[in-house]
């Protein structure tokens, strides 16, 4: 099959001579798959439409805040509704301590929060105030854990970064990572090996709790509940990076469904209904170390922007309110279409492994399991380039990277799940 293409091919050459790679964000000029990348006109529901008029089944979601599916009329009534009053203040509004309240209401964690403009400004912020607490300099992280693209941060990073097989970074200067360790996710012995070569030197352990920038990987039995102990003893802060996470596979992210209660936690994606921005928030003897009643300097003029608010509040009401059967819902859906795919891999003789909890899932093109960053990147990229491409060939749009997460809204129904599912037959006979 072959898909018409042409004015998004196009618009991709006149954004080649004005943007680095005609793109914003790495992922998006689809290297690592293979052939054109559409350019999006709109987006209803569960679908995407491009520039050429084709119409799209969407797994990304903008990579995860889309959970009640593209311009949903509540999300967009109340953005609508807040840009009459004006887009920006520069000042405080009342909507920041609504959404704030609502937060904490389903994250207890968090005793106290501040917003900024996106998961990279919230994980920096974090670490900042974390090594003011413990005066404390050295991170332990995890590979294949993306935390946004802050310098000290991008070592051994999954998601854009493993896509294009880079390390690291070019303009890194090594003195600001030389504090930074990253070790294997799900491996509590060398947890404990890096504790015991840098005693008192930890300020902060981050991870995501549940991987999604590396594809999805899920924590091993006791690995979350030693990570916590093992904080606790050394005086070290445990942070959850649920940017992605965060409402998304609970009401209550990772920490939630786990039990885990980590000292700082980084938001983001959906608490903007898909508008630009994040959060980070924790204890309040924690987050009291903070500007202005603090000497931990951490400024935003956008922070709080009032249409991004607003599209949190009109978001998470709709989450809250739903509670418990929404989110069942959306795990049957996300069951019914990985495992569905699944299936019709095994009919066709094709490798796959499916990991996924809640509503996001990955396709590992391997047998499996998949525990870390390093089985993860045993798949055949190859084959899994070639598998997007028919996808995408056929109406269904996923993330286009083997390192990243899919995601399902709410919008998805048997309809999209039975569509993919057909796709997805067809394509694995010519692979």
């Amino acid at each position: 099959m072959s898909l018409s293409l042409n004015r998004s091919r196009e618009l991709q050459q006149r954004a080649e001579a004005l943007i680095p790679g005609g793109v914003d964000s790495p992922v998006r000029a689809f290297r690592s798959v293979g052939g054109d990348p559409p350019f999006v006109e709109r987006a209803e529901g569960a679908y995407l439409f491009d520039a050429d008029g084709n119409r799209y089944i969407d797994y990304f979601g903008s990579w995860g805040p889309m959970i009640l599916g593209h311009a949903e009329p509540k999300v967009t009534a109340a953005v609508q509704a807040a840009a009459t009053k004006g887009t920006s203040f520069g000042a405080s509004t009342a909507a920041e301590a609504e959404l704030a309240a609502m937060v904490m209401q389903c994250v207890p964690s968090i005793e106290k929060l501040r917003f900024v403009s996106s998961g990279t400004e919230a994980v920096m912020s974090a670490i900042r105030v974390a090594r003011a607490f413990t005066h404390r300099n050295r991170i332990l992280k995890f590979e294949g854990c993306y935390h946004g693209h802050s310098d000290a941060l991008l070592v051994k990073a999954g998601s854009g970064v493993a896509t294009l097989g880079i390390p690291g970074s070019a303009g890194i200067p090594m003195e600001t990572t030389q504090f930074t360790t990253a070790i294997r996710y799900n491996d509590l012995a060398e947890v404990e090996a890096v504790f015991a070569k840098h005693p008192g030197e930890i300020a902060c352990v981050i991870l995501e709790p549940v991987v999604g920038n590396a594809g999805t990987i899920l924590p091993q039995p006791d690995f979350l509940e030693g990570l916590r102990e093992i904080c606790t003893r050394e005086g070290t802060l445990l942070i959850f990076d649920e940017v992605m996470t965060g409402f998304r596979v609970s009401l209550g992210g990772v920490q939630s469904l786990y039990g885990i209660t980590p000292d700082l936690t980084t938001l983001g994606k959906i608490i903007g209904g898909g508008l630009p921005v994040g959060a980070f928030g924790g204890r309040a003897e924690i987050m009291n170390l903070l500007a202005p009643l603090g000497p931990v300097y951490q400024a935003g003029t956008l922070s709080g922007n009032p249409l991004a608010m607003a599209a949190g509040i009109a978001t998470l009401r709709q989450l809250i309110d739903g509670g418990d059967a929404l989110y069942d819902q959306l795990a049957e859906i996300t069951s019914l279409v990985a495992h569905g795919v699944a299936r019709e891999a095994k009919k066709a003789g094709v490798d796959l492994w499916v990991a996924g909890t809640g509503s996001m899932f990955t396709w590992f093109f391997q047998q499996g399991p998949v525990r870390n960053f390093e089985d993860a990147s045993k798949s055949d990229t190859g084959r899994f380039g070639k598998f997007h491409r028919g996808m995408l060939e056929r109406g269904v749009w996923l993330p286009p990277s083997q390192f990243e997460a899919a995601f399902v809204s709410l919008q998805h129904g048997e309809v999209e799940v039975e569509a993919t599912i057909a796709a997805a037959r067809d394509v694995f006979a010519s692979l």
